[in-house]
């Protein structure tokens, strides 16, 4: 038992490069296809999980200076009307978007620090 306790130990703290190696191990010389291997991903660190992230939630943690051009944005990004809009700034920090691309979370945050607002992509 304590053998299974190690192997499962010593499978949780693999890398992502390790992981790779271990599926390519596993097709190659005992047939196991790597989809059988991504319960050994999915068993990985949560530094790992963080790197292949795909879904993004968009939060804005402050306005700034400029709230009313920061309600004007987030109205015209989120198709919210605009009490809405200024009820999603007052409450910061609030979630804008979830849920969305990793290239479109990063178009939203660039879009709201230019404006002058303090954004947090999680």
């Amino acid at each position: 038992m304590s053998d299974l306790k190690n192997l499962a130990e010593t499978l949780v703290n693999l890398t992502v490069k390790d992981v790779n190696e271990l599926a390519a191990i596993l097709k190659d010389e005992y047939g196991i296809e790597p989809a059988a291997a991504a319960v050994v991903v999915a068993a990985g660190g949560a530094g790992e999980a963080a790197e292949e992230k795909t879904e993004f939630d968009v939060i804005l943690k402050s306005a700034g200076a400029s709230k009313l051009a920061i309600v004007k944005l987030v109205k015209d990004l989120t198709g919210a009307g605009l009490k809405e809009a200024k009820d999603i700034v007052d409450g910061a920090p609030a979630p804008l978007k979830q849920g969305i691309s990793k290239d479109e979370a990063e178009a939203l945050k660039k879009q709201l620090e230019e404006a002058g607002a303090e954004v947090e992509l999680k």
